[in-house]
């Protein structure tokens, strides 16, 4: 049978592609943003910087942390890179959100299932500096330079599809990726990051697992997507042959607000195979840019029966202002 030999999760922000000293350009978006989510409320910048004076988090910005905090997350990337390559598998399923750059409101799947032979990626508009990428580089970027066409893995896709539909979950599916709101048919950055930056651009054949974690009304539970991995092991382990899958998550962790108390809940319950750490806070916790957690508590719920144990590669908080805006990188593998 088929088997799950490898579990990753890794962060893809913007801030990973951008020299440390550009991160303030974010912070200013910052500024400019009215609906910051920090534990399970909304509040503009203002707000957000009374309610966390306490913490002095004007303390986390200076260049010297902001750089050391970069250089760690590269290090970070290469090395759950590296382990993806020495595993060498054969297939991968990636589970990611898409923040309207495939599915936009005329539909919006909770949970789709690519099955199509090739995945197309296309260039950030702007080149590499463009966009929300301040400055970056063509190396650390989340796109490639021009269109690319990626290896889809269209037998496990079909055979994913039919499982979760015999295991209770309504899957939408998709040979062809919709034209997104750019109207380009690309499939958005938490798959190309990992193509980009994890692949180092050999992609291997993956099947893409779509999750609706940023948009209500139709997100799933934190319940719901920890059984969402534990049937995702069920339909590969039911696939006939001798194929070897690594399963990946992509997005994460908390952001634009960093809540590092949440983030090391969730944390330990990857390490310790606890699905109440994983699914017991309030699903309003998980919004915005934290709501990709969901992203790695499917795969958490995958490896949940393996003999592979988790194993934080590195968790690193970048803050990029006193109000406790930026993103908490995490870089995880299950071997």
């Amino acid at each position: 049978m088929a088997e799950i030999v490898l579990g990753l999760g890794s962060s893809h922000a913007p801030q990973l592609a951008m020299p440390a000293d550009m991160w303030w350009r974010r912070a200013e978006d910052d500024k400019r943003n009215s609906h910051h989510w920090y534990r399970g409320r909304q509040m503009d910048f203002e707000q957000l910087l009374r309610e966390r004076a306490s913490e002095h988090l004007e303390d986390q910005l200076s260049p010297e942390l902001a750089q050391g905090r970069w250089d760690r997350c590269q290090a970070a990337i290469d090395s759950v890179g590296d382990t993806l390559r020495a595993v060498k598998p054969d297939l991968a399923i990636i589970v990611g959100d898409d923040q309207h750059e495939c599915f936009i409101d005329d539909n919006m799947p909770a949970l789709s299932v690519f099955w199509g032979d090739t995945i197309l990626t296309s260039p950030q508009e702007g080149g590499p500096g463009g966009g929300n990428e301040y400055g970056g580089n063509a190396q650390k970027s989340r796109y490639p330079m021009t269109p690319t066409d990626n290896p889809g893995a269209p037998e496990l896709g079909l055979h994913l599809i039919k499982s979760l539909v015999n295991d209770e979950f309504d899957a939408a599916h998709t040979k062809k990726l919709p034209a997104g709101r750019k109207g380009n048919y690309s499939i958005g950055h938490a798959f190309s990051y990992v193509y980009r930056r994890i692949m180092n651009d050999d992609v291997i054949p993956n099947v893409p697992v779509f999750l609706n974690t940023y948009f209500p009304p139709n997100q799933p539970s934190l319940v719901r997507c920890y059984e969402l991995g534990r049937a995702l092991r069920r339909a590969v382990e039911s696939w006939g042959g001798d194929q070897r899958v690594a399963i990946i998550a992509s997005g994460g962790l908390s952001h634009v607000v960093i809540e590092e108390d949440l983030d090391q809940q969730i944390i330990e319950g990857m390490l310790e195979k606890d699905i109440k750490a994983l699914t017991s806070e309030p699903a309003i916790r998980f919004m915005g840019g934290t709501s990709e957690i969901r992203n790695w508590i499917v795969v958490a719920g995958a490896m949940e029966q393996s003999d592979q144990q988790a194993e934080m590669v590195d968790y690193v908080p970048c803050y990029r202002s006193g109000a406790g805006t930026g993103c908490a990188m995490g870089f995880t593998r299950w071997q």
